[in-house]
């Protein structure tokens, strides 16, 4: 494993750890999804998360309609009534961030088989059609925070900031409480209803330890969802995003990838097609705790005040009797 050099601004470096490996996280680029869900089956099938269940929601292709206790990866299929933006025709990152010219998934996913788009298949559509719509599709996950509230309020310990900046509920030791649901600030985490206990996405710490990668990405076919240092990632997206633009693609931006915003960043960031609202995500999710150090010295002046008016109280009482 290679180590990185800490920085006072990594979590894991905040939290304690001396050497640790890079900070890991996952970059999810929307335009590439495809929607076949290979990521949700992955992760229940290596987590042993119960299924879902096969009711029709009333949303699209989507049957899992958000992330929950159950659901550590959730595929939205979102409907809108616009053009399909696509990247150059041709024109595909790897997971290296290499550009190719022999693949467009966008076309192929419309086409709905497995070759090569044709010139008009790649052609983008004109706006304004009766009847055109497009798709927006995009596997969620728990967001790994840079500061994460619900480490904060968890009072057993039962959650905890991995050697590689990930953030894990040991369920073993989580009491139910439910104080983290309220606490995070993207409805991550959930409790089953049969036990009562917390659960999320782990970012497959135990995969992680033997230098593998989470199974969501190993079996994403598009490299839609990303892994690796969080550093490259992010550079890497940047790079995505610019290449979108010089396509004509404005609409393209990153969602959590700012070390600046309401949560420090996030572990788990995307690259949209639309604002975050669209997809189900806070325009600006900030960290539930972010008040609790003021909150604490108010608290500790107020007693201060209380404790010191009560010993001139007894004092002064004290003086009348002698």
């Amino acid at each position: 494993m290679v180590r990185a050099h800490p920085s006072p601004a990594d979590p894991a470096t905040a939290t304690g750890y001396g050497e640790h490996p890079p900070r890991m996280g996952f970059f999810t680029d929307t335009t590439v999804c495809i929607g076949c869900k290979a990521c949700e089956v992955a992760c229940k099938e290596w987590n042993a998360i119960p299924d879902d269940g096969l009711e029709l929601t009333g949303m699209s292709y989507d049957n899992t309609v958000g992330l929950g206790a159950d659901t550590w990866r959730h595929v939205a299929f979102v409907e809108q009534r616009k053009p399909l933006a696509r990247q150059d025709p041709g024109l595909h990152h790897d997971q290296h961030g290499d550009q190719h010219g022999d693949l467009d998934v966008l076309a192929m996913a419309e086409n709905g088989s497995g070759t090569p788009p044709t010139e008009a298949a790649a052609t983008p559509t004109t706006p304004g059609a009766e009847g055109e719509f497009r798709w927006l599709m995009s596997s969620d996950v728990c967001k790994h925070c840079t500061h994460a509230a619900c480490l904060d309020v968890c009072p057993t310990g039962s959650l905890f900031r991995t050697e590689f900046g990930t953030v894990v509920v040991q369920e073993d030791i989580c009491n139910g409480c439910g104080y983290c649901i309220p606490a995070c600030p993207y409805g991550v985490i959930d409790q089953r209803k049969d036990d009562g206990r917390a659960w999320k996405c782990t970012l497959c710490y135990d995969r992680l330890g033997e230098g593998m990668e989470p199974a969501c990405a190993k079996a994403c076919p598009t490299d839609s969802i990303q892994f690796g240092p969080l550093d490259e990632l992010r550079e890497r997206a940047a790079g995505r995003v610019a290449q979108l633009h010089d396509a004509g693609v404005a609409d393209a931006r990153l969602y959590g990838a700012d070390p600046g915003d309401g949560v420090g960043g996030d572990g788990a960031f995307f690259l949209l097609l639309d604002e975050p609202e669209v997809y189900g995500l806070p325009p600006d999710p900030v960290v539930t705790t972010r008040d609790l150090p003021a909150m604490w010295r108010h608290v500790g002046k107020a007693a201060a005040a209380l404790a010191g008016g009560a010993l001139a109280a007894f004092l002064t009482t004290l003086g009348r009797r002698t």
